[in-house]
């Protein structure tokens, strides 16, 4: 039975129009897949040196339990952004004598194949290896590698649980926040409680029934509510839906763009896709405190330009990136109104620079780090609105990927809209801005390099008028294929 569902899934995958796009970008995947692998092994087969040469009197079995808890919240945290869950057309099956228990234990077996599941072996199984290599005891090594496994497998079932409800995933949130905040300020020591948690994994062997029996609950628990939500009636039942209307007046200040700021503010409040990009936007203004947190680069200033274009520019990367797919449910429509481009791309030039305006207001914080950190953000933000905003525009006239707007996936995770051209248009917005801040920056110093930016995006600004004509003429040259291609479905 397990043979036949993977044929069907096969002639699916390979007779979809589009099948060339979605090998192109599992192409992709690998590489990236090898690359990390690549250092997951070579870190798990240096991590017991190292450990040893940095602090010979410690255990290297009980320093790694000491961090493990911190493995886990990590992997639930990147699991649930980028981790897709297993699907599977279930509706032609409902209809055949086929038990429902073989259908549902397929489904959840097929997640175990999963990067996210092999990962923690190439770490554990080298750092293993190693052990067993020094001499320690290969009973205790064996069971203490298969704990992990099982640990892993079960962090995949519980992702199940947690993307069936937001509750779950807002709870984990703040548990997260919680939890850093009461580490940092001493009042819990989580190390220790890691280590209190994971060592006897390897010092008892008894303990092993412990994940087995929480992984056995988390899978019972995945299979009760799939089972429960296998019915016919609640597939092809009627989804009602409530509208709700709203005028938007103050946009109509903008004049013949204000049709489409409307239709994008609509857009984005009555439909999950865009509510989900709107929300990792926001996720994107806390990124400079991975950078601006870290003393290794307070004299690194260029480095931190690279952060300060991911904060201010959040909006522009992640909504900005699928313009004009975003229309595709409707563009064959809307084309067919004769509405002008320019309008049209007036409109999504200025939602984009409104949402790096915002960030840049809402960035104000960051002062705390220091003037020099915040200027660092409003030059990117200039920076984002002079000329990272065109570059996001010019890259939309080759992005003819629809979007299903309501299609309820995690924003990280979807690959609808994306592409190998987007990837590599996307390049310059991060590169550009760095190399545009350092060379001045090397030459003349911090101020050169801040001028240098915000000059730069001043300058896009001023010369909107040619850029917008050439965007513009693009998206003409392009507009009968990107017609042809939202009309496909995938």
């Amino acid at each position: 039975m397990v043979s036949k569902f993977l044929f069907l899934e096969w002639k699916q995958f390979t007779r979809s129009a589009y099948f060339a796009k979605s090998l192109g970008i599992k192409i992709l995947m690998i590489f990236l897949f090898l690359y990390f692998a690549a250092i997951a092994v070579i870190l798990g087969g240096s991590f017991y040196y190292i450990v040893k040469k940095e602090l010979p009197d410690v255990e290297p079995v009980e320093f790694l339990s000491a961090y493990l808890i911190f493995w886990i919240v990590t992997d639930l945290a990147v699991r649930f952004f980028w981790q897709q869950l297993p699907v599977m057309n279930i509706k032609p099956l409902m209809v055949m004598p086929i038990p429902k228990n073989k259908v549902v234990h397929y489904l959840l077996g097929k997640s175990l194949f999963s990067f996210f599941n092999l990962y923690p072996l190439l770490f554990f199984v080298p750092f293993s290896a190693i052990l067993m290599i020094n001499e320690y005891s290969i009973g205790s090594v064996l069971v203490w590698l298969l704990s992990m496994l099982v640990i892993s497998i079960s962090l995949n079932f519980i992702n199940f649980l947690i993307n069936k409800n937001n509750t779950y995933f807002y709870s984990l949130l703040a548990f997260i926040a919680l939890s850093i905040g009461a580490n940092k300020f001493g009042l819990v020591d989580f190390e220790s409680i890691s280590s209190t948690i994971f060592y006897p994994l390897y010092t008892q062997s008894w303990t092993f029934v412990i994940p087995l029996m929480i992984l056995f609950l988390v899978y019972k628990l995945n299979y009760i509510y799939i089972v429960k939500q296998f019915s016919l009636d609640g597939v092809v039942g009627k989804k009602k839906t409530k509208v709700e209307t709203k005028e938007l007046n103050f946009l109509n200040q903008f004049g013949s763009i204000a049709p489409f700021l409307k239709n994008d503010v609509r857009m984005v409040w009555r439909n999950v896709r865009p509510k989900q990009v709107l929300l990792t936007a926001v996720f994107f203004l806390f990124y400079g405190l991975f950078f601006f947190t870290q003393d290794v680069y307070a004299d690194k200033e260029w480095i931190t330009v690279f952060a300060g274009i991911f904060v201010t520019g959040g909006f522009l990367i992640t909504f900005g990136a699928y313009v004009p797919s975003w229309d595709s449910e409707y563009y064959k429509l809307m084309m067919s109104q004769n509405i002008p481009y320019k309008q049209y791309l007036e409109s999504k030039w200025l939602l984009i620079c409104s949402g790096c305006i915002i960030a840049s207001i809402l960035s104000v914080p960051y002062i705390y780090f220091g003037t020099k950190i915040y200027a660092i953000i409003l030059a990117g933000g200039i920076f984002n609105i002079g000329m990272n905003s065109f570059i996001t525009l010019y890259g939309g006239a080759l992005n003819r990927v629809p979007i299903q707007l309501n299609v309820k996936a995690k924003a990280f995770e979807n690959t609808q809209g994306f592409n190998l051209t987007q990837f590599l248009i996307g390049l310059p917005k991060m590169l550009l801005p760095i190399l545009v801040f350092f060379v001045p920056y090397y030459f003349l110093g911090f101020k050169a390099g801040l001028i240098g930016l915000a000059g730069t995006g001043v300058l896009g600004i001023l010369i909107k008028k040619p850029l917008m004509k050439f965007i513009e003429n693009t998206y003409q040259q392009g507009k009968y294929k990107t017609i042809a291609a939202f009309s496909e479905k995938q």
